[in-house]
């Protein structure tokens, strides 16, 4: 931006006004103002600011701005009253640059949202909402009991708090030390695998088993065998080969002269436990895929599907046939619905389309059975029940809801952050909760019904350099750990697992096993 031009508002500086006529700010010399201000405002013309004739600048010294406005190429800190100059790179010792600014900035800002999230009593996601209103309006019949039970679901999320989880494993002297990369939890949210970056490179991944206690505590339980892989997990979703979910579904890239490929691996290959045989297992050359999906539906039984650039493959896993289809970007995000075999695919070039299995692949694209556009990148895809909404998130950090049969937008929210990472949509239908966790390492919830934001959790972690790293991982359920499970947010940031749990009076694990003290105890 450019400098404002320098005037003197009384006519005796006249000698001093082409000296100082481009400087909008100067240095304060005056012994009659505080000592410990070290720059003041110049007075600008004002025409109706003086009533007895004086002019207002030799009247009385001008009051500083609280705010000190911005300079091209200078920063400054309010806590030392000065400005400082921004190097331009990272070539000197201690640079202090723009992006190391809005860093620390952010660091202060999720710091005191960790201690907002403590507080036992914490805003309403709405404004006058609260139990006893709602219980009250209830039994006036004044809302249905749809309403009422979607917004005490919204009452419970906004009074989630913190729970840092000990995840159990046979190899109890070696605690887990590598970060979370990818959770992926089952149908019935008992099992999630995991993926974890390996320090000397590479990857390794397992199950956790998630159980209910009786004392109301969740607890997590590593698997026996974990499998190390030199290459990247790029996606991953549950299968259901033999029963429901007997499978999991893993995208490797290539690396080096290790070609990509796609691996279908049974469950049961990650325990020692099972004494059967582990289960079919199978590996597909399908290089670089960019996402897989299951399709559950029995017109195309025991089928997934892999996107990759330029291509669309959908393979039988028992048979090896394939049905390629070409486009014309990237397909990042897949998803079956349930009652046709039809495959909607979301790309990088923001396009979203639908396949019907039951028609040829034609070089014409007319095999698209629908198709619209979302903006711009497209990262995840999610159907909701009655399949002809589809919510849509891409690298802008749009979150979309559209009707697929008028091929337009009903409902948009907002928040989201992204620029560039694969980053899911999570939706809970039977309590209205939609979750998406951002570039910016915050985890929102949104109210699926009408778009309000419910909720924004701060990552427990700080933002580090890498990025990725630092991105929580979630599931959320209203049963984690099966039909008897607890409901809550179960999140993964680098190497640490947390839980945020519906009910306010939650105990840890081992809190709850642990005799009460005559002294007093200090809880979470």
């Amino acid at each position: 931006m450019g400098m404002k031009r320098f005037s003197w508002r009384d006519g005796g500086g006249g000698g001093r006004q082409g000296r100082h006529r481009h400087h909008r700010w100067r240095k304060v010399r005056s012994p009659s103002r505080s000592p410990d201000r070290r720059y003041d405002r110049s007075p600008e013309p004002c025409p109706s600011t003086s009533t007895d004739g004086s002019e207002a600048g030799s009247s009385a010294p001008p009051k500083a701005t609280n705010t000190a406005p911005e300079l091209p190429g200078f920063y400054f800190d309010p806590e030392k009253n000065r400005y400082f100059r921004l190097l331009p790179g990272h070539n000197n010792c201690n640079p202090l640059t723009n992006e190391m600014l809005r860093a620390k900035e952010q660091e202060r800002k999720r710091s005191a949202m960790l201690l907002e999230d403590e507080q036992p009593r914490k805003k309403a996601p709405r404004t006058g909402q609260n139990t006893s209103l709602l219980l009250h309006n209830r039994h006036l019949g004044l809302l249905p009991p749809s309403s009422y039970c979607r917004l005490i679901h919204e009452l419970k999320v906004s009074g989630m708090r913190r729970h840092k989880l000990e995840v159990q494993s046979s190899e109890s002297s070696s605690p887990n030390t590598d970060n979370f990369r990818l959770i992926k939890a089952d149908s019935t949210c008992e099992r999630v695998f995991t993926v974890n970056d390996v320090s000397h490179g590479g990857c390794k991944y397992g199950i956790m088993n998630l159980s209910g206690c009786s004392k109301g505590s969740l607890s997590v339980e590593m698997c026996d065998n974990l499998y190390f892989t030199n290459r990247k997990v790029n996606s991953i979703c549950w299968a259901s080969v033999s029963h429901p979910d007997s499978h999991v579904l893993l995208c490797l890239v290539s690396i080096s002269q290790t070609p990509g490929c796609v691996s279908l691996l049974p469950a049961s290959l990650f325990s020692n436990s099972n004494p059967d045989q582990p289960g079919m297992l199978c590996s597909f050359k399908i290089s670089t895929a960019w996402s897989c999906a299951w399709c559950l539906n029995p017109q195309a039984d025991k089928t997934f599907s892999t996107g990759l650039s330029r291509h669309v493959i959908v393979t039988n896993a028992v048979t090896g046939r394939r049905q390629m289809y070409s486009i014309n970007s990237d397909v990042l995000a897949q998803q079956f619905a349930l009652r046709a075999p039809v495959l909607f695919n979301g790309c990088r070039s923001g396009e979203i389309f639908s396949i019907d299995l039951r028609q040829r692949s034609r070089r014409d694209h007319s095999w698209k059975a629908c198709r619209f556009h979302q903006g711009s990148g497209v990262t995840s895809v999610r159907l909701l029940r009655d399949e002809n909404y589809l919510l849509a998130a891409d690298m802008q950090g749009q979150i979309k809801l559209w009707d697929v049969r008028m091929t337009r937008t009903v409902k948009q929210y907002e928040g989201h952050h992204n620029e560039y990472a694969y980053l899911p949509l999570h939706v809970n239908e039977d309590e209205g909760l939609l979750l998406a966790v951002g570039q910016d390492c915050y985890t929102r919830l949104w109210s699926l019904n009408d778009g309000h934001l419910l909720r924004t959790i701060p990552s427990p972690h700080p933002a580090g350099k890498e990025g990725f790293d630092s991105i929580p991982n979630v599931v959320f359920s209203s049963q984690l750990g099966g039909c008897r499970g607890l409901p809550g947010l179960l999140m993964a940031v680098r190497h640490d697992l947390y839980y945020y749990p519906y009910n306010s009076d939650y105990q840890d694990p081992a809190a709850a096993g642990k005799e009460p003290s005559a002294g007093p105890v200090s809880g979470r």
